[in-house]
């Protein structure tokens, strides 16, 4: 079955669910359509009702919604609770914002008057991923339907039950049926759906390779597209970092969701002073992780999402000692049921190694050690992505300097990539293109339209 609850935690099938129908889909799709043109009509205070309401859902039952995410891709339940915050704050967020940022914007022309209108697009459709469960689909869908949108969602098929409650979360709130619509779909399906002329957007979070596939299939239909797609984070340690600071963080940066998320540290450069202490203590702090049930809130190590997942990185892992790297600590499957992996860290990573260029999407830190700063930027460089990245140092200015030169969509100073409502989320490069999130979030997938008033008697 492709959709499909296994517990990473113990290998134990929860449930399987059924594909739709190509009849069953062909019945979403209209229905969608349908609800459309009800909903652009509807005022932003009438949207603003629904995504505050499935907020306050949210909030009201946060362990209802936190413990299938756990179960169905091992993430640590006190991290799942913080994720249906998360997600509550982004409606929250764009019902109480999405007015203000699609107000008409006046233009001043040299006579006469013009003005920049936004609506919407109209069905959107959605591939998501299941490292982020519900944060994932809050991004899309809360922007889109206070914009007027509708939207429809493919999730990953190992979260099906996430995905099921997120759908029934909409409908609780008071959103009519169509708004938001899950597709329990086959990956031909995706194809039909994309070439479906109803559907007027397309947004994929995922794998470069998913990217490539889907992106091409909307730029055949002439379809707005956007793509947030892998990431390979520097992480970057300058001499006069606060060290005990920046090892904490270096500790969640890449075990936070078991590494599994785009924006984690996946390359630590360090500069030479400052190495060997780096990662004595870095080393010291990812063996006192302790594995277990990841809904037991003492639990510091859980599962991978998937055996397939811990499978590919293990392959990753062997295929980089295998070209060279040097193995610090870890990079066994720790022997236990269900998909655990030991924190790992290689070194001597060299340009011809696959880990130099790979995505290595878990709990793998690779350690750069450099002579300089401007060798540190050089190397963060030196990637086929452009997600995110960090620097670590006590002088703020030398740290935005170096953030200016970092090629990457998004770039903190003293503390790891991360996500809030308000600050725009995206990347460049192989990481892919257009923003999510903050004001620029809710512009993706809409008209922009020019409104212009001038004298009838004006010269052509």
């Amino acid at each position: 079955m492709a959709y499909q609850s296994v517990n990473p935690y113990d290998g134990k099938i929860l449930k399987t669910f059924k594909e739709l129908t190509d009849n069953q889909l062909e019945t979403a799709l209209g229905t969608a359509a349908t609800c459309f043109e009800n909903w652009r009509r509807t005022t932003f205070a009438e949207r603003a009702a629904v995504v505050t309401k499935a907020a306050a859902i949210m909030r009201a039952r946060i362990d209802e919604f936190a413990r299938p995410m756990t179960i169905e891709m091992g993430k640590l339940i006190e991290q799942a609770r913080g994720e249906v915050v998360l997600s509550a704050d982004i409606f929250d967020y764009y019902a109480k914002n999405a007015e203000r940022f699609l107000a008409p914007q006046r233009l001043e022309p040299g006579s006469g008057e013009a003005e920049i209108e936004s609506s919407p697009f109209g069905v959107l459709f959605g591939v998501q991923p299941w490292n982020f469960p519900y944060y994932q689909l809050a991004r899309f869908a809360a922007p889109n339907l206070m914009a007027g949108n509708v939207v429809m969602v493919k999730h990953a098929g190992c979260v099906p039950q996430c995905a099921i409650a997120f759908e029934k979360l909409w409908l609780e709130a008071g959103a009519p049926v169509g708004a938001y619509t899950n597709l329990l779909i086959s990956h031909d399906q995706v194809s039909q759906v994309i070439d479906d002329p109803r559907i007027k957007g397309v947004a994929l979070t995922g794998s470069v390779e998913a990217g490539r596939l889907v992106a091409a299939r909307a730029g055949q239909n002439l379809k707005k597209s956007t793509m947030e797609l892998g990431g390979s984070d520097a992480f970057i340690v300058l001499e006069d970092a606060d060290l005990d600071q920046t090892v904490k963080w270096a500790v969640w940066a890449k075990m936070n969701n078991m590494g599994q998320c785009c924006v984690a540290a996946k390359r630590f450069i360090v500069v030479e002073e400052l190495a060997d202490r780096f990662l004595d203590k870095f080393q010291t702090a990812l063996a006192a992780l302790t594995p277990g049930d990841p809904l037991d809130e003492t639990t510091t190590l859980g599962p991978l999402s998937t055996e397939v997942a811990l499978v590919q990185l293990l392959d990753q892992v062997k295929r980089a000692l295998a070209e060279g790297a040097t193995l610090v600590m870890g990079g066994e499957r720790i022997d236990r049921p269900g998909s655990f992996m030991q924190p790992t860290i290689l070194a001597n990573i060299k340009p011809g190694n696959p880990a130099y260029r790979e995505e290595l999407f878990g709990p793998v830190a690779l350690l750069f050690r450099v002579n300089n700063e401007d060798e540190a930027v050089t190397l963060a460089n030196d990637s086929d992505f452009g997600l995110g990245g960090s620097v670590f140092t006590q002088d703020i200015a030398r740290g935005k300097r170096v953030a200016s030169r970092i090629d990457a969509g998004m770039v903190f100073v003293n503390h790891p990539t991360w996500t809030t409502p308000d600050l725009p989320f995206g990347g460049i490069k192989d990481s892919g293109y257009g923003r999510e999130l903050s004001s620029m979030g809710i512009q993706e997938f809409v008209n922009k339209k020019l409104v212009r008033v001038a004298s009838i008697d004006a010269p052509a």
